[in-house]
């Protein structure tokens, strides 16, 4: 059994491997070996990672796998983000929280910031994590604050709200996911709750107008076939009509 880590900057650390189910065999790797991360067994299937007092640099994707006839398998990974950070960031919220829309629509993705210390010191990066990815992929950075920075109405208060918007054109299949607004200020990211994004194949309606179009469209049939067959006839009589001389 073994447990990795790829962290924020896509490196692949190598936290524990055990090859036999005893907690006196598991020894972790020197860099996890703080006396903050755990591990246990409940039984031969399930091996558990525990850490304690979380910090900046536990972020990342998680994955627990095991070695079975020299092939390596892995789980699908947790992927471990910091809520609770003194920032400066009071509250970031993301609208819509869901929303539906079909292949070639447009829409509007925004994260409004609630700062108060470190203003104007933040990046706001857009991440997307679609359906079967072990961790959310960088989308789009914004270099600076935004301009649509604003102070609180109320006197005296520190607070200002900054909102950063990410249009989505020509909407396809594959845009479909939870994207996350994440937000970096004094050494420290914070993310949203995210935003699900569901793009579905628009679904077949009997509308009036597409009634009245084919209604129209078999009537013009008919009316073709049995103009073909009256000619057809007509025709017919004129040749039987007809005197051959030899």
């Amino acid at each position: 059994m073994v447990w990795f880590k790829l962290n924020s900057s896509m490196m692949i650390q190598n936290i524990v491997k055990t090859a036999k189910y005893m907690e006196s065999e598991i020894h972790l790797n020197e860099d996890f070996n703080d006396g903050r991360f755990s591990l246990s067994f409940n039984n031969r299937e399930t091996f558990h990672l525990s850490i304690a007092q979380i910090k900046q640099e536990d972020v990342g994707t998680y994955y627990c796998g095991k070695i079975y006839m020299n092939q390596l398998i892995f789980a699908d990974g947790t992927f471990l983000i910091l809520t609770d950070l003194t920032s400066g960031i009071k509250a970031i919220e993301q609208k819509p929280v869901s929303e539906s829309v079909q292949p070639g629509d447009s829409m509007t993705l925004s994260c409004t910031i609630h700062t108060e210390t470190c203003a104007g010191e933040h990046s706001v990066y857009w991440f997307r994590h679609g359906s079967g990815e072990s961790h959310p992929g960088i989308l789009y950075t914004h270099g600076g604050r935004s301009d649509q920075c604003e102070k609180s109405p109320e006197a005296g208060s520190p607070t200002q709200s900054c909102v950063y918007n990410l249009p989505k054109r020509n909407l396809s299949l594959s845009d479909a996911g939870t994207y996350y607004c994440a937000v970096a200020s004094c050494g420290d990211v914070l993310f949203g709750n995210g935003t699900k994004l569901n793009v579905c194949e628009p679904n077949f309606t009997l509308t009036p107008t597409f009634l009245a179009l084919v209604t129209s469209n078999v009537f013009f049939i008919i009316l073709s076939i049995v103009l073909i067959i009256g000619m057809s006839k007509k025709k017919s009589n004129e040749l039987e009509g007809t005197v051959l001389c030899f």
